[in-house]
């Protein structure tokens, strides 16, 4: 694989700004386990190496289980998830996926049905921002160490 620039090295505001939505994140409330799995999906939908390596890693520190981890990208057809996550993971793949879903009525009323309206919000922030480092990290071609 032939190496691309560091990107945050060369727009170290933009890396800065993207960090502050992370931290922005962390101090939303929302369950860690959570924002992770929101995270891991998005990157293996993306194809994303190295953040589905960094989001599953994090994942089992948050306490997520490896079954649950190894049936995230097939979470509709397990018994593993709550209805609350799985209104989540739908989230996450309409705006991952944005020109096959475009971000549907019912799967926002189900997310409005089990979070507020600011955890709603913040869902919508890890999935943009996750979307956003999953094209840096596929862009410039990181992989995991």
């Amino acid at each position: 694989m032939n190496k691309r620039i560091a990107w945050g090295q060369k727009s170290p505001e933009a890396y800065k700004a993207m960090v502050g939505l992370e931290a922005a994140l962390a101090k939303s409330g929302l369950d860690s386990s959570l924002l992770e799995l929101i995270r891991l999906r998005a990157s293996q939908i993306n194809g994303c190496a190295y953040c589905v390596n960094m989001h599953a890693n994090d994942a089992r520190k948050a306490g997520e289980t490896e079954a649950r981890l190894q049936t995230l990208s097939v979470w509709a057809e397990t018994t593993f998830f709550t209805e609350k996550e799985k209104a989540v993971l739908a989230w996450v793949e309409s705006l991952t996926q944005l020109s096959i879903h475009h971000a549907p009525q019912d799967q926002y009323e189900a997310l409005l049905a089990h979070y507020s309206e600011a955890d709603v919000a913040n869902i919508t922030l890890a999935i943009a921002t996750i979307n956003a480092w999953n094209r840096f990290g596929v862009g410039f071609a990181m992989v995991p160490a």
